[in-house]
């Protein structure tokens, strides 16, 4: 059991990136005793949950960037290392999808309620999570385009969830000492989703999904590191990844029915207010819950919910279409079942 961990504190003045009323106001930072906050090997990443300390900022940022929460609110964080959650949290609720898919903006926006605990990153990125994770990998965009990449996150022997949850929980923060709820996301949780629930205690899941287009355009703005077989090309290497996540989904939509509620980018971005309501119908605990409010994103700037697909759209050439069409060919009744079909785009 995780408890209360000696930190040595100094403030910092933030007058020059935060509004004028709040100038003048500090955030504090806990500072890290002998550590490198740039490791992230699973060994050293260990050592935090044995008591020392990593860099927390009380902004939701482990280093750098902007401030992405107001000095006032961050006087209010608490944090995992100094309250043991443990002690508290009865819910594990997981935001399952594929990669660009909404989920961070969806697991961000818990993070202003006192009901639950929450991480700056996404499970799989923080230190002393271990199993494998997307940035170490050469198809950390596409890692389910291929029974080779999907074994490598569904070998069961390669986690350990008990050292797991105790770093989840040491590098925890919330505004409510006494919240119930640890929240996560990580888009290879979708392939683990039977673990997860035998793992945590009462384990739920929010299962989004967004148009197969908009998410293979939001994938091919980056580069991609995967080697493509003879006769491939990206295009299609990500609608295969696409098309894998949708066929998964669809199991665990359909094995989950009791601990799981489906949403779609679209509804949560259209009718924020309608998704929030179903959300707290979900999960009653978290009753302060809201999806309306600006949400830190890419821990740059902070932004409501907008639907983003039409923009996504306007950037695939008639070629990328034609390429993902063909990708998609093999999935058409996954995509047509998750009702996306209707868009007339594939």
């Amino acid at each position: 059991m995780i408890g209360p961990t000696p930190f040595s504190v100094k403030e910092c003045a933030i007058s020059d990136i935060i509004s004028d009323s709040e100038r003048g106001v500090a955030v504090s930072l806990i500072l890290p005793q002998n550590r490198d906050m740039s490791v992230h090997s699973q060994d050293q990443a260990a050592a935090c949950i044995v008591g020392v300390p990593y860099v927390h900022m009380i902004s939701t940022l482990y280093s750098g960037g902007v401030i992405m929460q107001s000095a006032r609110m961050a006087s209010l964080l608490k944090f995992g290392a100094q309250h043991d959650p443990a002690q508290t949290i009865r819910t594990h609720l997981f935001v399952i999808s594929p990669n660009n898919s909404g989920s961070t903006f969806l697991r961000r926006s818990f993070e202003f309620s006192d009901k639950v605990w929450w991480l700056p990153r996404e499970g799989q990125h923080v230190p002393g999570y271990v199993g494998p994770f997307t940035r170490d990998s050469h198809d950390s965009l596409t890692w389910n385009a291929s029974a080779d990449s999907r074994a490598r996150y569904c070998d069961p022997s390669v986690y350990d969830w008990q050292r797991t949850r105790k770093a989840w929980y040491f590098l925890a923060r919330s505004y409510g000492v006494d919240a119930s709820v640890f929240v996560t996301s990580s888009p290879p949780f979708l392939l683990n989703m039977d673990v997860l629930d035998q793992q945590f205690d009462d384990a739920r899941f929010i299962l989004l999904t967004r148009d197969p287009y908009a998410v293979a355009e939001g994938i091919l703005r980056r580069p991609i590191e995967q080697r493509l077989a003879v006769g491939d090309n990206k295009y299609q290497l990500v609608a295969r990844h696409i098309g894998h996540c949708f066929r998964w989904q669809l199991r665990n939509r359909a094995n989950r029915q009791v601990n799981s509620i489906w949403l779609t980018y679209e509804s949560m971005t259209d009718d924020p207010v309608g998704t929030a309501a179903r959300i707290r119908q979900f999960m009653p605990m978290i009753d302060d819950y809201a999806l309306d409010q600006p949400i830190p994103v890419k821990n740059r700037y902070f932004e409501t919910a907008r639907n983003m697909n039409g923009d996504a759209f306007s950037r695939l050439q008639p070629h990328a279409i034609d390429d993902l069409r063909a990708g998609f060919a093999d999935f058409s009744d996954e995509i047509e079942a998750l009702g996306y079909a209707w868009r007339g785009l594939f």
